[in-house]
């Protein structure tokens, strides 16, 4: 198994929030992350005027406290630059096969800046532009752009579809449509050929009415309502024979995140429903849930939801750890807050296909509660909303390193989770 992230400070440490977004092919494959970061002064609008100062502190501890390669896994880290970091050596210190420089749009780009960002290429750097939209001054830098960012928040898409026109006539750049949010945007910009897509329209449920879930779904929610009643464990076994693929799911995701310490591969249902007990099978049904029929477990919302009950629990154990229950419940809210997405319907209706206590339901559908308050900040981290964070953990009385060292077990975990054996 993993050891826990030890995560170091000093009374002089900043408290740092780190966001994570995902960067997706058109094929909805993670390629990439944009780390987001802000220190705790920054969010609250106090005492930092050196943004030097501050993104450098961040950088430095990201590699000496818990390394890039437990945040990124193996995919590519965005980091944004403004111009003072750019110019700085504090940048050299990231692994250059593994960043991608992120140029804001308010870099003035000028000789030094141009030299500058020469000397990061032959460095081995890859380099984008943020926020695009053509100016002249960026005339001698396109030729070494890797990547350029087109902000649909603020771009109408008849704009979009002409910088992706005037780009792929002058660089062989790739092209990201950035804050995509539904799942029609993202078909419309794969149609006019963006490259890459940034936001979670992968987690934006398109809901059909009357639409009757798949037979793997139906067999999955079967077991967790009989799970959630008590039911005979052995008596799940003939489910999972009767669903090959469903049978193939739990045995990848169970021994992809190292069960028993890997001592022992699971090899069959059986031995699986054996060693890990009624409360962890719950725990692999639910993320079956999210896998595809076939049992491929590293799909973008399988990890997003993966990684949200994970924060959940360990934040629960933090705030109460003498109550393993209060933490159960906070992964299964966790877990089914994004039932609707991969079911294609109303989290009411698929609520209803097991038996949720009033309590779980209210978080769930309405984020009441201590539950809910729980939902409500691993939803304002996943989407950068840092100041939301701020107020959200100040209720539930941890501090900002607490949701730090918590994110990186957290990060850490379900990186195992999508990987495949």
């Amino acid at each position: 198994m993993n050891q826990p992230v030890i995560l170091t400070t000093t009374p002089h440490s900043p408290e740092i929030f780190l966001g994570r977004q995902p960067i997706l092919d058109a094929k909805r494959n993670i390629v990439a992350y944009e780390l987001l970061f802000r220190s705790k002064d920054t969010v609250l609008g106090a005492n930092v005027t050196d943004d030097l100062s501050a993104t450098s502190t961040v950088i430095v501890n990201t590699l000496s406290h818990f390394g890039l390669e437990h945040v990124l896994g193996d995919k590519l880290g965005f980091l944004n630059v403004s111009a003072s970091l750019l110019l700085s050596e504090t940048v050299e210190l990231l692994p250059p096969d593994r960043i991608v420089l992120e140029i804001l749009e308010d870099v003035p780009i000028d000789s030094q800046i141009l030299s500058r960002c020469n000397e990061l290429k032959d460095m081995g750097f890859k380099l984008a532009l943020d926020d695009f939209s053509y100016r002249a001054e960026y005339d001698p830098l396109l030729p070494i752009l890797d990547f350029f960012k087109v902000d649909l928040s603020f771009t109408p898409l008849l704009k979009a579809a002409e910088i992706l026109k005037f780009l792929r006539k002058t660089s062989n750049a790739k092209v990201l449509a950035e804050k995509v949010e539904e799942e029609e945007l993202f078909l419309k910009c794969k149609e006019m050929g963006f490259d890459y897509f940034q936001g979670f329209f992968f987690a934006k449920p398109t809901i059909l009415r009357g639409k009757k879930p798949q037979p793997h779904q139906m067999t999955l929610m079967r077991i967790m309502g009989m799970l959630l009643g008590d039911a005979n464990v052995s008596d799940l076994e003939p489910l999972f024979k009767d669903s090959p693929s469903l049978t193939l799911g739990l045995l990848r995701l169970v021994n992809s995140v190292g069960v028993c310490g890997g001592r022992q591969k699971i090899e069959s249902i059986r031995q699986a429903i054996v060693v890990l007990g009624q409360k962890q099978l719950l725990r692999w049904v639910q993320l079956l849930l999210y896998a595809s029929p076939d049992g491929q477990i590293g799909g973008a919302l399988m990890l997003q939801v993966a990684n949200r009950a994970r924060l959940m629990e360990l934040i629960a154990k933090r705030i109460d750890a003498y109550n393993s229950n209060f933490s159960d419940q906070a992964f299964m809210v966790g877990m089914l807050s994004m039932a609707d997405a991969v079911m294609q319907t109303t989290l009411e209706d698929v609520l209803k296909q097991i038996g949720l206590s009033e309590e779980l339901k209210e978080a769930l559908l309405n984020h009441e509660g201590l539950l809910g308050r729980l939902l409500k900040l691993a939803e304002v981290v996943e989407s950068g909303d840092f100041q939301s964070a701020e107020t959200e953990i100040d209720k539930l009385g941890i501090s900002v390193n607490d949701l730090l060292v918590i994110q990186l077990e957290t990060i850490q975990w379900s990186n195992d989770v999508g990987k495949q054996n």
